[in-house]
């Protein structure tokens, strides 16, 4: 059995109506699938070829009658693309991944895992004869494949220059997944504001010096610029694969916390400096959901892209993330010294 596959970006286009989801199946006893395990002669009405990348496949896929869609070999298809996959026997559930893709596929459950949210695409993988199949569609919504049947055949095609059509975008990192399987680094935006970049193995992370980095050395309120993919979740906030995470201009302080929220109140001492206060919500658990920030000739003003904007625009009402490092007050709320105050400008 394989036990392994790499995240995948295949490419978008289809001819035929599909959807999307991927896994690959290893030989299972059909009382540990708590389900029914079909032979492939009661599931099998129709025999459809299966080309990927013009290669003729040695496995068929299949059409049963009414069914919404024909079948595909989750295993070969994806072998075939050139993508990594885990088999796990105690969901039999399949990890596929390549590249900045990553999908999970779960014998029997009609969601399919794209950039970690679940989408249905109307039809269920199935197990038969030990071999695991999944909608045509698969290849084409989640493995953003080139999908078209021409008579008996279903064609896949994956074009490697998919992977360089991207879009570069920077902003101030707000949030950092660095624990557990799934790794991300959020920008623009706290909460559902912003884009979730989906870290994979193969992100680069460097400097603007070129300097080799990894997703260790960024922090909160450092400014980044990420190559990432075209394709986006239609979650909130949006999220995407990224190729490549380039350092910009660190963080002020090391060790950095954030409050995301609405400026309550602006003051103004006799000596002329300004103090806002912050309400919302910490940006970890260690930032405070209310926070009274002193701002000085060295608190950077910027907007999400992390571009300098005018003092003008920290009044009161405004919706801003200010950070700070952990020397505050004990009073309640906590006074501290603004490092950055990242303004939520309205769009244009």
């Amino acid at each position: 059995m394989n036990n392994g596959m790499k995240k995948s970006l295949a490419v978008l286009a289809a001819t035929m109506v599909m959807t999307s989801g991927a896994a690959y199946a290893s030989p299972v006893q059909a009382a540990d699938a708590k389900m029914t395990v079909q032979p492939i002669s009661q599931a099998v009405q129709q025999s459809i070829a299966i080309e990927v990348n013009n290669q003729r496949l040695d496995e068929a896929g299949y059409h049963k009658a009414g069914a919404k869609e024909p079948m595909i070999p989750l295993r070969a298809v994806t072998e075939a693309l050139g993508m990594e996959l885990t088999w796990n026997q105690a969901d039999l559930s399949v990890d596929i991944s390549k590249d900045q893709l990553w999908t999970k596929v779960t014998t029997g459950e009609d969601r399919y895992v794209i950039n970690k949210m679940y989408k249905p695409l109307g039809t269920a993988p199935e197990l038969v004869d030990n071999k695991l199949y999944v909608p045509a569609s698969f290849a084409n919504v989640i493995l953003q494949g080139t999908v078209s049947l021409e008579g008996g055949t279903i064609s896949v095609q994956r074009d490697d220059q998919q992977k360089q059509e991207h879009v570069t975008t920077s902003g101030v990192v707000t949030s950092i997944q660095d624990e557990g399987e799934y790794k991300s680094v959020q920008i623009q935006g706290s909460g559902r504001d912003g884009i979730v970049l989906n870290v994979a193995k193969e992100t680069v992370f460097e400097a603007t010096d070129g300097k080799a980095l990894t997703l260790a050395d960024l922090t909160i309120g450092a400014v980044v610029k990420a190559e990432h993919s075209l394709a986006m979740t239609m979650s909130l906030p949006p999220q995407t694969g990224a190729y490549k995470i380039t350092l910009v201009k660190p963080a002020a302080d090391k060790e950095m916390f954030g409050t995301s929220g609405k400026i309550e109140e602006v003051s103004t001492s006799t000596d002329g400096s300004v103090s806002i206060r912050i309400k919302g919500e910490g940006l970890s658990e260690q930032s405070q959901p209310e926070v009274v920030l002193h701002l000085s000739d060295k608190t950077a003003i910027v907007n999400g892209q992390g571009e300098a904007v005018d003092k003008s625009e920290v009044v009161e009402g405004a919706e801003v993330i200010g950070f700070y490092n952990g020397m505050l007050t004990r009073s309640l709320p906590p006074i501290g010294q603004a490092l950055q105050i990242v303004v939520k400008q309205a769009e244009k």
